[in-house]
């Protein structure tokens, strides 16, 4: 896939990796649908980012609002060829912890939203890909979905949010199988401890105990290497319906 005037989905747009993949798509000459939660931030980058972009705030687990988002993007633009999901909560709670159980609700929202969100993005963006005419190779779009190192080796307080990473991984290989016949491809990427919003939030301790897992670099990730993976996936048609660790080798300890 060529990037420049290119039109996907980057959802988390607002912050995080999905800024920094929304940086990079941009400055190739993408167009993008930024979608997010929060309109402030969304607008912000879009008057940031260089081209035509659309800003559109939607809950990522609300079909309405997702179709709403693809809709005004369609409208701009008239095709839609990629998605990128990097829309996602943490969670932090033992299975049981002081005699009480895992809050249900907590697990719930973070299956919701990872999960679940993720797939409605995907399904609803992949309706519109398989209309679009095939590029050079034959492909009609492509989907980027992200995991986390946590759905191989959650921590301790892990279970939904490494639940909701590891479900992503699963179903990525059956996505890229469904989707073959129409020319799209499905990848995951699971990256380890990155440099973002989510993890200055970390405790300190947290912090010194995920690190001790690091090899080389001996550093947390950066948003600009996990936008650079997305960017190659999407422009190497050759890869398909499997997850790409992105974590400088680090395994996390029990």
């Amino acid at each position: 896939m060529t990037l420049a005037a290119s039109t996907g989905i980057v959802t988390g747009a607002a912050s995080g990796l999905g800024r920094a993949t929304a940086w990079l798509l941009a400055s190739h000459g993408a167009r993008l649908v930024l979608v997010d939660l929060n309109r402030e931030k969304l607008e912000a980058l879009k008057a940031e980012l260089p081209g035509d972009h659309v800003a559109a705030q939607a809950d990522v687990c609300n079909p309405m609002e997702v179709s709403a988002a693809i809709d005004q993007g369609m409208s701009a633009f008239g095709e839609l060829r990629f998605v990128v999901n990097c829309a996602g909560i943490p969670s932090a709670a033992k299975t049981v912890s002081r005699g009480v159980a895992h809050d249900l609700e907590l697990w719930n929202r973070v299956i919701a939203i990872n999960l679940t969100g993720s797939f409605n993005v995907l399904r609803l963006a992949a309706e519109k890909m398989i209309e679009n005419q095939p590029d050079g190779h034959g492909q009609r779009g492509v989907i980027v979905n992200t995991s986390s190192i946590a759905a191989f080796d959650g921590l301790k307080g892990q279970a939904a949010y490494s639940a909701s990473k590891a479900a992503i991984v699963g179903m990525t290989l059956p996505i890229a199988r469904d989707l073959a016949e129409h020319g799209i491809r499905c990848m995951t990427v699971a990256p380890g401890v990155f440099e973002t919003e989510l993890t200055a939030n970390v405790p300190t301790k947290g912090m010194e105990a995920m690190e001790k897992s690091f090899l080389f670099p001996k550093r947390t990730g950066l948003p600009d290497e996990f936008a650079q993976m997305v960017q190659s996936i999407l422009t190497n048609p050759y890869v398909n319906g499997t997850c790409y660790r992105l974590d400088g080798g680090a395994r996390f300890a029990p």
